[in-house]
């Protein structure tokens, strides 16, 4: 697939305080980047260089091509951006406000109200298209702000925190328009809400204090910090310390009566050895689930860690 943001080096220094160090970022066509990090990690910071709006003090930013620092005009033209808050202006109609954005993005004529008629389809803002903007819920200026973002069909759309402040509804419309719009642009998605990176992202880039610490497919992810613990239910179960006893075994935590938490090494995996004792002394083995980490709980893990992690691609 081909590349159409890509960022090399990025870094940013506010006087002796180093903001970001040394970012790299890549998206391609088609796919949606998750772009988290805890509060004052850099993320800001980060979206700020990608969409032009704070120069990187080093750094590369090339936006389908073009480098955002000696081809300005050029790369913004291949660039949409939706900020945490939208730049709406309350006192026009929709259709104004987009027509507007869209002379902004050298677009005319023919050309402007074909865009124009096009993201109010896209975005579901046919029903409001003519009211003021200050008089639509959150949800339908929020659908303005992503119109707004893609008016002049860019080749990468930055979202930054999309969903904040929607109803549940809501938030279930907007997530939706992200994926289709993903199907013809790159995006890149900044946002708190961990759940929805799992339900939209393909891949996810985590950053705290200014530095990567993870860059994986969501599938290599969740690979990579598979935690290393069985949960069983047994019906006649034996004394704790006889299944701590069992090989390959490292710790035994009661969960309650008949439920056991079975901790052990990666590399050494008692589930065969657990099955064939449970079959033989009639434990009565109910359940075994292999446990996994929640994108929380590896989110928590990485951003605890002073060193980075490797990247791994796939």
């Amino acid at each position: 697939m081909t590349i159409l943001l890509e960022a090399q080096n990025l870094s940013r220094y506010f006087g002796p305080n180093v903001a970001v160090q040394n970012i790299d970022i890549t998206v391609k066509r088609g796919e949606i980047l998750g772009f988290l990090g805890p509060n004052g990690a850099g993320k800001s910071t980060t979206m700020k260089m990608l969409s032009g709006n704070l120069a990187p003090d080093k750094g590369e930013i090339h936006i389908n091509g073009f480098d955002l620092l000696s081809q300005p005009k050029q790369a913004k033209a291949q660039l949409g951006y939706l900020p945490e808050n939208p730049p709406l202006y309350r006192e026009l109609t929709v259709n104004e406000y987009l027509q507007h954005c869209a002379r902004l993005n050298q677009l005319r004529g023919k050309q402007l109200k074909s865009a124009v008629a096009t993201v109010i389809e896209r975005c579901g803002l046919g029903d409001v298209q003519r009211r003021l903007i200050g008089q639509l819920s959150k949800g339908y200026q929020q659908r303005t702000g992503i119109a707004q973002a893609i008016v002049h069909n860019p080749a990468v759309v930055i979202f930054d925190e999309p969903t904040s402040g929607l109803d549940p509804l809501q938030i279930r419309q907007i997530r939706e328009l992200i994926r289709e719009l993903a199907n013809e642009h790159s995006v890149i998605l900044s946002t708190h809400i961990l759940p929805e990176v799992e339900m939209l992202c393909d891949r996810v880039q985590i950053i705290s204090k200014g530095q990567v610490m993870f860059a994986y497919s969501l599938k290599a992810l969740h690979q990579q910090r598979l935690n290393s613990s069985l949960k069983i239910t047994l019906a006649a179960p034996p004394e704790l310390n006889e299944l701590q006893t069992l090989m390959n075994v490292s710790t035994v935590e009661a969960v309650s009566a008949n439920q056991f938490r079975i901790l052990y090494h990666p590399e050494q995996d008692p589930t065969e050895n657990l099955i064939a004792s449970a079959v033989s002394k009639h434990w009565q083995l109910q359940e075994l689930v292999r446990e996994q980490d929640s994108l929380e709980d590896i989110f928590m893990h990485l951003i605890k860690d002073d060193a980075p992690l490797a990247e791994v691609k796939n």
